[in-house]
């Protein structure tokens, strides 16, 4: 970040800051942890580093293992660039969400674990569930337990919070979207998914 000009932007060690021409531009560069001695939402600092360092989210160790590479392309200045780079595949990512969805309380928590059960490339829901069964043993899946007991029942029903952050994010979204049939294929995804992760 340095290399590129820019500065931390505040104590917050992931937003830096960066003036070109009088135009201010922040990234916000966010590095996750995963440690159980540690607690959760804690800023954990690098040694040797003074301003760059990591927030322990709980689940983030499920994402670091399950990693596909993909290729982003882009243009600047006129030049097309492209960089691999890994992210989180989608058993990694469900598992992720689920532990944040328990830790953080934010409808963006629930709406993403739906939304991704119901839209991802894999083909759906069962697709998931297999990629997650694959991936991940039954040790794995007891460290989440009472989180995936806490998202089923937050999606028990079409009134449930769950429920209600992903149809009101779906209806934001497109407006044509009929509210309870939306509500309904959440509950549904969920539903099935948490079903099949209990052991």
């Amino acid at each position: 970040m340095r290399n590129a000009e820019f500065e931390p932007a505040s104590p917050l060690v992931w937003r830096w800051r960066s003036i070109d021409g009088g135009i201010p531009a922040e990234v916000k560069f966010e590095l996750l942890a995963d440690l159980p001695g540690e607690p959760a939402q804690a800023i954990i600092v690098f040694d040797d580093c003074d301003s760059l360092g990591a927030i322990n989210l709980r689940g983030t160790g499920f994402a670091a293992r399950d990693m596909e590479r993909r290729t982003l392309t882009g243009r600047l200045g006129g030049v097309r660039l492209a960089a691999d780079v890994n992210v989180a595949g989608l058993a990694g990512f469900l598992l992720a969400k689920v532990a944040a969805a328990r830790e953080r309380r934010k409808p963006k928590d629930w709406y993403d674990v739906a939304f991704v059960l119901l839209h991802n490339d894999a083909g759906g829901v069962e697709s998931a569930v297999t990629r997650v069964l694959e991936l991940f043993g039954p040790d794995d899946l007891r460290q989440l337990q009472t989180g995936i007991l806490d998202l089923q029942a937050n999606f028990a029903d079409g009134s449930a919070q769950g429920a209600r952050a992903y149809v009101e994010q779906m209806v934001i979204d497109d407006p044509r979207l009929d509210a309870a049939t939306t509500a309904a294929d959440g509950v549904l995804a969920i539903s099935r998914f948490c079903r099949a992760l209990l052991v």
